[in-house]
């Protein structure tokens, strides 16, 4: 599982980077902050977490028609070092592609900014049951890792260097891959300095694009899959499967509407509701609750370069055995194979708390 999304995040990698040669920017942050405290996981926040951020950066000046939709943004790698000051939970280290989008005038020397990164992180203590018991956030080496960031920039104070402030929030979990997972959530400030590669005067172009990208209603049919953990530690990792069908609505370059209606097999349920009822002491029923599920959705699907992605908040109308809240959120990118195939990568939650990393293909008729 774990070869296989990284195959898809280097095929993800690949296709953002594919355009013309524009210049580059360097930029390192150091960041102080805090862990946002969970239920079960409050005996974690013992210190201020801290660590740095290096990423470089590739600037886009228009060449293609989703670029100037988004007023210019930045394409880039980043490599990141996060020390949670507590012993149980070790040290992040983190690798990301990421996207940097700019308020207001593109060609200001003062920017305000907005960066998003998502990646893989490595955690060095995850939990252990002889020997790191209390680290119930993070339940193995490999995790999903995710930054945002706020910030102001200003360039070539002093020669090609410049500096740039702001906020941060950083969060780190296996998406319930492997249990425990109650996640990680830290925010915090952040300072730094960033170095030009390249002295030549950006010239941003700025053409009409004439293309209609309103389009009929179109039916996708999509298989969701991968393999996830009860929250009862050592239960058993089981595969699942979610059979997604939904109508999408293009409505202009940037943004398509879906509705749809989803059947949810996760195997996992099937122990999970077993030990949960032993937990509560009712040891002899034998009659469970179904373990599937339906649900409706409704979503909405942002496209970037050859990338989208897609934001999908769900209600269950058949869950017998509910064990989380109700309704669902989906977040995930997606990518398109021609015009009717695609495959996508996305996080299930329910609220704050991870259900499943998914893995989709499927068809646009």
């Amino acid at each position: 599982m774990k070869k296989i999304f990284s195959c898809f995040f280097l095929l993800i990698i690949l296709q953002s980077f594919s355009q013309e040669k524009n210049s580059n920017y360097l930029q390192l942050d150091y960041f102080y902050g805090n862990i946002l405290p969970k239920r079960g996981s409050k005996h974690l926040v013992t210190g201020h977490p801290q660590g740095f951020l290096f990423s470089w950066n590739k600037r886009s000046l228009g060449n293609k028609a989703w670029q100037q939709d988004f007023n210019y943004p930045d394409i880039g790698f980043t490599f990141g070092y996060q020390d949670f000051k507590n012993r149980s939970l070790g040290e992040l280290y983190s690798a990301h592609a990421h996207y940097n989008f700019y308020f207001f005038n593109r060609a200001s020397q003062n920017k305000l900014m907005f960066s998003m990164g998502f990646g893989l992180g490595y955690n060095t203590k995850p939990y252990d049951r002889l020997t790191n018991n209390k680290n119930v956030a993070l339940g193995s080496h490999i995790n999903l890792s995710t930054y945002f960031k706020l910030y102001y920039q200003r360039e070539n104070l002093i020669e090609n260097v410049g500096l740039q402030f702001g906020f941060n929030f950083l969060h780190a979990s296996n998406a319930s891959l492997k249990a425990p997972n109650k996640g990680i959530n830290s925010y915090g400030v952040n300072l730094g300095l960033n170095y030009n590669l390249d002295a030549k005067k950006e010239v941003f172009i700025k053409s009409i694009d004439t293309i209609n990208y309103k389009e009929p209603l179109h039916l996708n049919l999509a298989l969701l899959t991968g393999a996830n953990e009860a929250d009862f530690i050592n239960t058993g990792i089981h595969p699942f499967l979610v059979v997604s069908l939904f109508a999408d609505k293009r409505i202009n370059r940037k943004s398509a509407l879906q509705l749809g209606t989803e059947l949810h097999l996760h195997n996992y349920l099937k122990d999970h509701i077993r030990f949960k009822y032993i937990f509560d002491g009712d040891v002899t029923r034998t009659d469970f609750p179904d373990w599937k599920r339906v649900s409706i959705f409704a979503g909405h699907e942002l496209f970037i370069n050859k990338l989208s992605i897609i934001t999908q908040i769900g209600y269950y109308l058949y869950a017998p055995a509910i064990l989380n809240e109700s309704i669902y959120q989906r977040v995930g990118v997606k990518t398109y194979f021609g015009k009717s195939f695609f495959a996508s990568v996305g996080i299930k939650v329910h609220i704050i708390n991870a259900e499943s990393l998914e893995f989709g293909i499927g068809y646009r008729f």
